[in-house]
């Protein structure tokens, strides 16, 4: 991100990096599986057969608590027919009408789908045997605009196993902070156009990563249902609290419109043409700082701002890059599948065991860590945007990549550009999803070898050593890396402006070259 930073410097104000989105999940882990609540039961001395009087006498706790809370707080209780209906909009329309500034909103109630445990028989067996089958039970959502985090939601699970969802938002977070703070800034949106001090900004922003997530969210859920510490008594098992869904983005501050929209199309052009977009998306109808926009579709970028949304996915993870109020430009990383990454801890928690390189979970626990990657993500996909813009002739930048090198006393051809195999290869380097967690043998192996992955075990290991012999080519010229303690590879600074300045000459047409050197 950096260089993108430095190249333009003066057209940047600033910018901040921190949590956007972000989904909790807080499991009762003995309830979580059919072993599992097998067990609990057991433990508890509850029959199969009284299993459905059992779970809908916990169900009526739980509902009865949240209603009673939410009297409690002089909130809106209210039933909804439709889970289609937009709950967050309905919340925030409550708060204005009931000028709710700060603190609980309201109390809504509705009946969606969920994986839950079911008593069912068994015709083979003639006994009764416990299952987790899709149903449909009812979810409490809690609405808030908390002094501290701002808005969000607590969405309970009133039927077992009583999964708890907690939606927090990092940039109302941060409002609140600034606030604290008596920091001045515009905010439009969910996004901070202009803040007075970005420094401090960023300061309050890696608080937030130092917060007892546990103690945390056991205190939003409690706050929104008492009862949940007392349904399952006297076991009371612990919920175990995980980040279903993260989303970390990065927000360069422009100093004008007119300084993003200049630039912002050369973005587009880089991410949909050389890395290999697989979703581009418009919206209208943003709201710009000077007011609603009108309800009439127009083009007139004075009266209305159309941003593009450019997205590059993997494995539920991805990397997007989209325009927001204007002049703020944004990137951001989703990580939902935390399993293509690592972290430095002791193998399943067990201090006595030395540290290691593990997989990554979804437990808060790992929460800093998939931050860190997250951010190195987004300076990736930066560091890719800015070799878009490099000043640098093709030949420069090309011409000791495609020759000869000699490297640790082996020889490697240079590459050809134009030739069909090395020009998939490029175009497989390019692509803006490598930016997420880089690539496998087995990634690039697929790309090159489609037929691969039908062929029998020696036919693909013949394709993974050719593979292999790519691999170790590419690195001797320089346009990749191998990642420490990890077999992937990601694009060097080289292997960037290399890829990406020959990708963006093969799309053009030779007339627009010809214009371009005139």
């Amino acid at each position: 991100m950096n260089k993108l930073m430095e190249l333009y410097r003066d057209r940047i104000v600033g910018a901040i990096s921190g949590l956007y989105r972000i989904r909790f999940r807080g499991t009762l882990r003995w309830l979580a599986s059919e072993r599992g609540m097998g067990t609990f039961m057991n433990q508890a001395r509850i029959l199969l057969k009284d299993f459905s009087g059992w779970v809908n006498g916990l169900t009526a706790q739980v509902r009865d608590s949240c209603e009673s809370r939410a009297k409690d707080l002089g909130i809106e209780v209210r039933y909804l027919m439709s889970s289609g209906v937009d709950k967050e909009k309905l919340a925030r329309q409550i708060a204005a009408d009931k000028r709710i500034t700060e603190g609980s909103i309201c109390l809504l109630s509705v009946v969606e789908p969920c994986i839950a445990p079911m008593v069912k028989g068994n015709k083979a067996s003639k006994k009764l045997e416990l299952v987790m089958a899709p149903r449909k039970c009812v979810f409490v959502y809690h609405y808030f605009n908390d002094p501290v985090f701002g808005f969000g939601h607590v969405r309970i699970q009133s039927w077992a196993p009583f999964n708890i969802f907690i939606c927090l938002n990092g940039r109302h977070w941060l409002e609140r902070q600034l606030q604290k703070q008596g920091i001045d800034y515009v905010k439009d949106g969910n996004c901070f156009v202009r803040i007075e001090d970005i420094a401090a900004a960023q300061v309050l922003l890696h608080e937030q990563l130092k917060t007892d997530w546990a103690k945390l969210l056991n205190g939003l859920a409690l706050g929104s249902c008492p009862a949940l510490s007392q349904i399952l008594r006297p076991l009371e098992p612990e919920y175990y609290w995980s980040a279903d869904e993260t989303e970390w983005a990065t927000d360069i501050m422009f100093k004008s419109v007119e300084a993003l929209e200049e630039l912002f199309p050369s973005f587009v052009h880089h991410a949909m043409r050389v890395c290999d977009s697989s979703s581009v998306m418009k919206y209208l109808g943003r709201r710009n700082l000077a007011g609603a926009a009108p309800d009439e579709v127009i083009s007139d970028y004075r009266r209305r701002y159309e941003g593009i949304r450019v997205k590059h996915s993997v494995n539920y993870n991805s990397v997007k890059m989209y325009n927001k109020s204007g002049s703020l430009l944004r990137i951001e990383t989703t990580i939902n599948n935390t399993r293509d990454f690592k972290v430095f801890r002791s193998p399943n928690d067990d201090e006595g065991k030395p540290a290691s390189w593990q997989k990554m979970r979804k437990g808060v626990s790992d929460l800093h860590r998939r931050c860190e990657v997250s951010q190195q993500c987004n300076d990736r996909y930066g560091d890719a945007l800015a070799a878009a813009q490099v000043e640098e002739k093709l030949k420069e930048v090309v011409s000791s990549a495609c020759n000869k090198v000699v490297k640790e006393g082996k020889r490697y051809r240079g590459l050809n550009p134009w030739q069909q195999d090395d020009y998939q290869m490029l175009m497989f380097l390019s692509k803006g999803e490598n930016a997420i967690n880089g690539f496998r043998n087995h990634d690039l192996r697929k790309w090159l070898y489609r037929e691969s992955e039908q062929s029998g075990k020696d036919q693909q290991k013949k394709y993974s050593g050719r593979t292999t012999r790519r691999i170790k080519m590419l690195r001797a010229h320089g346009l990749i890396r191998k990642v420490p303690r990890a077999n992937r590879y990601v694009l060097t600074e080289k292997g960037q402006k290399f890829s990406c300045s020959l990708m963006t000459a093969s799309a053009l047409d030779i007339k627009a070259l010809t214009e371009m050197a005139a």
